[in-house]
């Protein structure tokens, strides 16, 4: 018996992380693997920044790049069940350590699990699952539970676009003599 009640339950579990993840924009597909672990850190985060096509950004004390979600108001996280899976909230056990930011804008939050959350700017900070390495972003601009994910600019405000690359020159004409440019 306990065991089909924990098949079900299991059942049930991907089946909400496949619905919940199946919302407008660029979403994350029911195969994200779970972090690890989804306990807090055992010490304090650390907040740091990162260069990245999206320009200077926040990353984990491991470079993961870090990123805010826009349904979230007031300094509170509404990233919980599913969402926590797949966005893992930047946990700590203190005050975050950091280096190239704004020291003044580094807290905490307290989450509905009274876990504690790192925030900057006043906007709680997640992860990616699918960032699998220091310096990926592949959460940019994905628009599920409830709002849409950005990473965090050293301004402490969402960067919403990749900057503009440069343009190059166009090229000028000859200038050598003989017309029609022999």
């Amino acid at each position: 018996m306990n065991r089909v009640i924990a098949i079900s339950a299991g059942a049930v579990a991907v089946a909400a992380l496949a619905t919940a993840c199946g919302s407008t924009g660029n979403n994350v597909s029911s195969s994200s693997q779970p972090p690890a672990s989804s306990a807090p850190a055992a010490s304090g985060a650390a907040v740091h920044t990162a260069s990245s096509k999206y320009g200077t950004i926040l990353v984990d004390g491991s470079g993961h790049t870090l990123y805010m979600l826009t349904a979230d108001t007031g300094g509170k996280s509404t990233c919980s069940g599913t969402c926590a899976v797949v966005w893992p909230p930047e946990h700590t056990s203190g005050m975050p350590s950091n280096s190239g930011v704004t020291a003044s804008m580094v807290a905490t939050t307290t989450r509905a699990d009274h876990t504690t959350q790192v925030t900057y700017n006043g906007h709680p900070l997640y992860t990616f699952v699918k960032d699998t390495a220091p310096g990926v972003v592949n959460g940019e601009g994905i628009t599920n539970f409830g709002g849409t994910w950005y990473v965090v600019g050293v301004d402490g405000n969402a960067i919403m676009a990749a900057p503009a690359a440069p343009s190059s020159p166009s090229p000028s004409p000859s200038t050598s003599g003989g017309g029609y440019g022999y």
